[in-house]
């Protein structure tokens, strides 16, 4: 019974040997993380490269402004001082105040080799 209690102690206590939460990275493990950073960052660097976002602004009288088919809306405009606006399928800013006399949106897309 005595030797199963010091047999269960020893798997149950750590060994400060074997954690690696206290330890360095030897030089190699450094020089490999570098690596892999240097790598990840120019795959991302060679993507966005070719990625660009186009946008365009389109207003018009009255409550609401339309983005054009495959353009979506990222900001809204209104006239008449009003702050308050809404954007209604993604594609439509909608002017919220009372008697507003144009609404602009701003609208974008991501292209690909802008």
């Amino acid at each position: 019974m005595e030797n199963l209690s010091l047999l269960l102690l020893f798997l149950l206590f750590p060994v400060p040997g074997l954690l690696g939460s206290s330890r360095a990275l030897c030089s190699m493990d450094e020089a490999m993380d570098e690596k892999m950073k240097q790598g990840f960052s120019s795959l991302l660097s060679d993507a966005v490269k070719n990625i660009g976002i186009q946008c365009r602004t389109v207003s018009s009288r009255g409550e609401l402004a339309s983005c054009p088919e495959g353009l979506a809306v990222t900001s809204c405009s209104c006239g008449s001082a009003c702050g308050s606006w809404d954007v209604r399928e993604g594609t439509i800013c909608h002017c919220q105040c009372a008697g507003i006399d144009w609404t602009a949106a701003r609208c974008c897309t991501l292209g690909v080799g802008a």
